[in-house]
């Protein structure tokens, strides 16, 4: 009586072969992302970067109110402003 079949043990052989040749052949091709900025994209960049003092300002006060939870959205404002989207 045979316990161990040997075309079993080669089946199983021949699939780990095949599985590290897939993985040797997969690290030895390594690519580096690139990420390349266009003209228009540092202009935008550059005009967000020199925004007016005001804005920054209210920016900071929305900012204040927001974390200490005194901001208040007046509904029916935030209504009329999303009412032209939904129709």
């Amino acid at each position: 009586m045979k316990i161990n079949d040997t075309q079993r043990i080669g089946a199983y052989r021949s699939y780990q072969q095949q599985n590290d040749n897939r993985v040797s052949g997969a690290t030895s091709k390594h690519r580096k992302d690139e990420v390349q900025i266009s003209a228009e994209a540092m202009e935008l960049l550059g005009s967000q970067r020199a925004e007016d003092p005001g804005r920054a300002a209210r920016l900071e006060s929305l900012k204040n109110e927001v974390s200490t939870g005194t901001y208040h959205v007046e509904a029916g404002e935030l209504a009329e402003k999303l009412l032209p989207f939904i129709r």
